[in-house]
């Protein structure tokens, strides 16, 4: 197995790549746009075939081109796609690997976690006001569920990777949060919902905005 994490010091963002080197196939978790020529350079030098491309939250209208770009990687790109009711998980095998794919709306409305081996790539579920796009999230009585219920509840030892590294780590595990994150470790739900209804209205900061000058047509 090939796994690599690549972090932009502008924005904070976290990509990830996955790839079984002996069937060489691969996925992507949360690839940047701006990020193409590197991800195909990566793809080409191990000479793997790019089978999925996985995002966990939808920023696309707040970074120009952003989807455009991504979809030039010619994979399937699974974003705000249900495999069933909310909270139901699905399977995209890569190689012999397999990722589940569970819907854990709150960060945006159509959220989704990957769930690969003894890793969770939950995007921005745990930053709560730190993601450089959306510093509040968008539906909070459902990112306290999505995090109580679908996150909390895995084994201890699982390994959760953000999407986002500004004012967070990009890994941490689930014993970990569950005990000591400053939003919900020890909150009750109504604590957490009267935290979120202090925080500022959702804003792009200007750097971020900056840092992605690229423009194309998204859909």
């Amino acid at each position: 197995m090939y796994f690599r994490l690549l972090h932009d010091e502008a924005t904070g963002a976290v990509s990830y790549l996955l790839a079984d080197l002996e069937a060489t196939e691969a996925v992507l978790v949360d690839p940047r746009g701006t990020d193409v020529p590197v991800l195909r350079a990566m793809l080409d030098e191990h000479r793997l075939q790019l089978r999925w491309l996985l995002r966990t939250h939808e920023h696309d209208d707040r970074i120009p081109g952003e989807a455009a770009a991504l979809d030039t990687l010619g994979a399937p790109r699974i974003q705000h796609r249900l495999f069933g009711p909310e909270g139901e998980t699905g399977a995209l095998v890569f190689g012999h690997e397999v990722v589940h794919v569970l819907s854990t709306p709150g960060h945006t409305a159509g959220c989704l976690s990957f769930l690969w081996r003894d890793r969770l790539f939950c995007g921005g579920l745990l930053a709560v006001d730190a993601c450089p796009w959306q510093p509040r999230p968008a539906l909070p009585e459902a990112l306290w569920s999505s995090v109580t219920r679908d996150v909390f509840t895995l084994p201890c030892e699982t390994l959760l990777f953000s999407g986002h590294a500004v004012h967070a780590r990009a890994v941490s595990n689930v014993l970990e949060q569950r005990r000591w994150h400053p939003w919900f470790g020890g909150a009750t739900r109504d604590e957490f919902l009267a935290r979120v209804r202090a925080l500022p209205a959702s804003a792009v900061p200007a750097h971020t905005a900056l840092a992605h000058p690229t423009a194309h047509t998204a859909h």
